[in-house]
């Protein structure tokens, strides 16, 4: 799951979508980016149907990128020492 909290485009407003993060001052949530994308829909088209800029769905896509690309902060596995084993 991503920390959309990061991502300045963005914004999760209670009662606003039940929370879920919608592109900035808009109710449409950021999910239907990547929805439409994986169903075949191009940029342009995601544009066209749900009213967003080219800048506001590319901040999307490239904040997941670099977001898939950082390494976990939260995965890692407790050391053992030769007294724990």
């Amino acid at each position: 799951m991503l920390d959309w909290s990061k991502c300045h485009i963005v914004e999760s407003v209670p009662g606003k979508r039940s929370g879920a993060w919608v592109f900035r001052d808009t109710r449409t949530p950021v999910s239907v980016v990547f929805d439409n994308l994986e169903a075949g829909a191009t940029i342009s088209e995601i544009m066209e149907w749900f009213h967003l800029s080219h800048e506001q769905v590319t901040a999307v896509i490239e904040f997941a990128a670099r977001s898939l690309d950082a390494p976990p902060t939260h995965l890692s596995a407790p050391r053992l020492d030769a007294h724990s084993l």
